[in-house]
């Protein structure tokens, strides 16, 4: 991942991220060029390993996936919304249609902020290796100077919302860059792609649990994992051993009363022998 103005080795890396909870669930970064565009049906081969079912709906880059696997997830039964490469011809198409076949929307944007766009859409596109038809959508007013052409093949979605369920699509930066700032992402750890591999699912671990005390830490809701380290993680205290029971005596700091007010509760550790885990506060 290259700064501004540097030139530095880089890795080929794909990352999934729950819609919902924006919290990254899914890595790998030991893709090539040639085996990138299965990254998807992987993945959904993947969460149908985990969890017996297939995912509900995927919103992804177009260069993950090729029209081929688009069919096989349409077979799947599972929804998408993708991007649609801009073609000269089907540019030039959109300029030509009159004002009037477009249809003026507003839609939410992260933050509750609303734009206007306008929007037109072909019930029945078809492409040039997929076996059916899709739902095309072309908006403008995304801010780009072209239209953004979305494929999906949810036909009953509401227009409004297949944008905005797209559009949530560009958090997973946010989260990258939570990563970079919180755990070095963007640091090579050396020469072995297995070393980097590792990095990675790390990061993502460590991404998962500071998603889930931040839930759990009253007005942290939307706290980013290094805000989290530098109040909380980095507590110095003791750890006693008593019978059953281990029990974490966090010293005190100036963030403790969030800490006294947080639902963190007892949990036994199974490779701990069963044995409970407990905090207190000084």
């Amino acid at each position: 991942m290259p700064r501004r103005s540097q030139r530095t080795r880089s890795v080929l890396t794909f990352f999934a991220e729950d819609a919902a909870t924006h919290t990254l669930l899914y890595a790998n970064a030991d893709l090539a060029k040639a085996s990138q565009n299965r990254e998807i049906v992987a993945f959904a081969d993947h969460w149908r390993e985990v969890s017996a079912a297939d995912p509900k709906l995927l919103i992804f880059d177009s260069k993950v996936t090729t029209q081929a696997q688009l069919a096989e997830l349409d077979a799947r039964g599972i929804g998408f919304i993708t991007l649609r490469a801009r073609t000269p011809k089907l540019t030039e198409h959109l300029h030509s249609l009159p004002a009037k076949d477009w249809t003026p929307l507003t839609v939410t944007r992260a933050g509750g902020k609303t734009r206007r766009v306008r929007v037109i859409e072909d019930p029945a596109a078809t492409l040039s290796a997929y076996p059916g038809t899709l739902r095309q959508l072309a908006i403008t007013g995304l801010g780009h100077d072209e239209p953004t052409i979305l494929i999906t093949n949810q036909p009953d979605t509401p227009t409004k919302h297949v944008i905005e369920a797209y559009a949530r699509r560009m958090a997973i930066e946010q989260r990258l860059a939570e990563a970079i700032r919180s755990f070095g992402l963007d640091a090579l750890s050396g020469a072995v792609p297995l070393n980097i591999d590792l990095d990675v699912v790390l990061s993502v671990l460590a991404h998962t649990v500071c998603a889930a005390l931040r839930r759990r830490l009253p007005g942290y809701a939307t706290a980013t994992p290094d805000t989290l380290q530098r109040r909380f993680l980095s507590t110095g205290g003791t750890i006693e051993n008593r019978d059953n029971e281990i029990i974490a005596r966090l010293d005190r700091r100036a963030y403790s009363p969030v800490l006294r007010q947080a639902d963190l509760p007892t949990v036994e550790v199974p490779w701990w022998g069963g044995r409970r885990l407990r905090y207190e506060y000084e």
